[in-house]
């Protein structure tokens, strides 16, 4: 099984496209990670199109997370070669996706009132569970991602385990080490969101303040979603390094990623 990265930037990145995955299985099956605004671009550039994403699982609400989402499913739905592709999303966040997202868009067919179970096999995952595709476990975890007023916005990201090898993929997260860092043990490898813009936003990590994580941490952290730009030398400060578009991290070779 690998890990590839789709794109490897920010929301408003011009040359690394969003920070979107592909899952790829020994048999050829694929689970996109989040599927953002630049994603038929990302993909056009693998050489892949709507064509090869039938799993796509959603961590939150961003369009750099689900503006794509209204391309994918029309393009499939329109194609006759093509099923409806399997959705994973958390029970808290699946409706807004509808409501708030797509529906703008996607609510009015020719001879019919769509809902998102129209475009989409719906798989609702319950609070404190997670998936299985493809034999492997996911496990869903609720991070801190922004605070809208009195409401928290989280953004879900995911542990699972291939060939003894235990991922934890943030997705967007604040720096919030008090609530994660049970996870940061528990995990072999880590991809962790990394702003890197001199001005921090507040709703990311941001590159200074994942440097002071222990250096037992940093070891096993590769950094991504991060601004254009010329970028710190995480190497010496003791991570793995930056993710770049198009790496791959192959779980039979699992200590660097491939060009």
């Amino acid at each position: 099984m690998k890990l590839r990265f789709v794109g490897s930037g920010s929301a408003f990145t011009l040359n690394n496209y969003q920070s979107n995955m592909l899952i790829e299985a020994e048999n050829g099956a694929k689970l996109l990670i989040d599927c953002g605004a630049d994603i038929r671009f990302a993909l056009r550039d693998l050489g892949l199109s709507y064509r090869d994403i039938d799993n796509v699982y959603i961590s939150h609400l961003h369009s750099d997370h689900v503006g794509g989402m209204e391309w994918l499913g029309f393009t499939r739905k329109f194609d006759p070669s093509c099923t409806k592709p399997r959705l994973f999303i958390s029970r808290y966040i699946k409706s807004e996706l509808w409501s708030n997202v797509l529906a703008g868009g996607m609510l009015s067919l020719q001879g019919e009132v769509a809902d998102l179970d129209t475009y989409f096999e719906v798989h609702t995952i319950p609070k404190n569970q997670g998936f299985v595709w493809e034999g492997v476990d996911f496990q869903l975890v609720q991070a801190i991602h922004i605070m809208s007023g009195f409401h928290l916005v989280p953004s879900f990201g995911l542990m699972f385990t291939v060939n003894d090898i235990t991922t934890f993929l943030t997705t967007d997260t604040q720096f919030s080490p008090a609530q994660i860092t049970d996870f940061y043990n528990m995990a072999d490898i880590i991809f962790h969101d990394c702003e890197t813009a001199p001005y921090k936003s507040g709703v990311h990590a941001h590159y200074d303040s994942l440097s002071t994580l222990p250096a037992n941490v940093k070891k096993k952290m590769w950094l991504y979603h991060y601004q254009d730009g010329p970028l710190p030398d995480a190497r010496a400060d003791g991570f793995l390094g930056f993710v770049t578009k198009g790496q791959v991290f192959d779980y039979q070779q699992p200590h660097t990623l491939f060009p």
